[in-house]
């Protein structure tokens, strides 16, 4: 059975991104056999084309199309990209009448939405590597397919609750050239190649969709394993890397721990991560340091108490100021994150976190005004309340949250607070 994988990722935003989750699930299609071709739409100078070229020669039985973002988040000028994934829809329809499965991290944020809108035959919500295979087989086979777990049909919805994988030592690394194609141009780039090591989040941040995508249970690959997989990468050429986990030191003892490996190989690598602000001891930051991290992104969102609270961080001020000493001590870039009106901000609030930002004095800042609305969280209960939004829009479009009418204000002053600093990216 042959089967062509589609990144629908076209947007840079801050740098080019492979299509890691794509090659989790072409690893896991290659171990049971399956004949499988990625085409990433991220190099692609004429889309149609490419996929015109690719269906007629490979001649797919099944298509699954996977989709990274599904808007820019940026309220100043959201962009949506779903309209470009439907064409593509269009297209591999017109050219084949292999079925067509969506997935990914944006469409498993809005599965039945999704699916609706780019008219795509089947969606999958979650992770792709169990549910994607098994639904192959049983098309091939011509058994039901409505007790695959994450499946969504359309006009039916969800016919069956998605399962995260729950032994992570079953999950294959994808490796380069094996499992994910890196051109030459990308790998001349030097680019930063995304990295996972576990999977879910159980913070809940009131804003946050990490949990639509990968569940709220952490799930650890082996340390070893990681740790093999990178040194797979850095013999084939790569050495920069950025940990895609949602919190690199959560649970501290698996980061020390691998940190730990990558050190006892002198695996002589680089990386990014992103760093939860809480208790972190000198231990962790400097084992970081030695294994290579150059670059932490503290995701701190404000400056004020009071909005951590709002929030849900289980963090204060004052912790944020320790952790990023910590990091300067031992020579480790920061990158500052501040995410400006909040239910409760005010202009003294917005305030208070660009001169706490100010005081931090990252190498980068990187600040959103407004908060994208995600389903199923309690931003979105909150906007549904203050009738920011209504109570059935299920925010496929872009919808934000500025509390109490800052918005004109708040863009503005951030804007001119911005100009400013050379190292700030709004």
């Amino acid at each position: 059975m042959k089967i062509l994988l589609i990144s629908a990722n076209t947007e840079t935003l801050n740098m080019p991104v492979l299509p890691l989750g794509l090659a989790f699930v072409n690893a896991a299609l290659m171990a049971r056999g399956y004949d499988t071709r990625i085409i990433n739409l991220m190099e692609a100078e004429n889309t149609e084309t490419v996929l015109k070229n690719t269906l007629l020669e490979f001649a797919p039985d099944a298509i699954g199309i996977s989709v990274r973002n599904i808007d820019t988040q940026d309220i100043r000028n959201p962009v949506f990209m779903l309209d470009p994934v439907k064409s593509m829809v269009g297209w591999c329809r017109n050219l084949s009448t292999a079925p067509i499965i969506i997935g990914g991290a944006g469409y498993s944020i809005y599965p039945e939405a999704a699916l609706a809108y780019t008219g795509a035959d089947m969606g999958i919500q979650g992770e792709g590597e169990a549910a994607f295979p098994e639904l192959l087989e049983r098309i091939a086979a011509g058994r039901p397919i409505t007790d695959v777990p994450g499946l969504y049909l359309p006009n039916q919805g969800m016919v069956s609750p998605r399962k995260c994988i729950r032994n992570a030592s079953d999950v294959i690394f994808p490796l380069p050239g094996v499992h994910l194609p890196v051109s030459q141009a990308l790998k001349a780039a030097n680019l930063w190649v995304p990295f996972q090591t576990r999977r879910g989040c159980p913070l809940n941040c009131s804003y946050c969709s990490t949990s639509a995508i990968e569940g709220r249970v952490v799930r650890k690959f082996p340390v070893t394993k990681a740790a093999d997989a990178l040194a797979a990468w850095k013999a084939a050429g790569f050495n920069r890397f950025f940990f895609a986990d949602n919190t690199f030191n959560l649970p501290p003892a698996y980061a020390q721990a691998l940190c730990d490996d990558i050190i006892s190989r002198n695996l002589d690598i680089q990386w990014r991560c992103i760093l939860y602000p809480s208790a972190i001891r000198e231990s962790l930051v400097s084992k970081m340091a030695r294994a290579g991290c150059r670059e932490v992104s503290l995701g701190f969102e404000s400056g004020c108490d009071d909005i951590l609270n709002q929030f849900n961080k289980h963090f204060t001020t004052q912790d944020v100021r320790k952790t990023s000493a910590l990091l300067k001590q031992h020579g480790i870039r920061q990158m500052g994150f501040l995410m400006l009106g909040a239910p409760g901000e005010t202009r003294e609030t917005v305030l208070q976190s660009l001169e706490f930002m100010d005081s931090l004095a990252p190498d980068t800042i990187k600040i959103t005004t407004g908060i994208r609305i995600y389903p199923n969280t309690r931003l979105a209960q909150i906007a549904r309340d203050e009738g920011v939004i209504a109570k059935d829009d299920d925010l496929l479009f872009p919808k934000f949250y500025i509390h109490n009418g800052l918005k004109d204000w708040l863009i503005q002053t951030v804007s001119h607070w911005a100009k400013n600093r050379k190292n700030c990216f709004y």
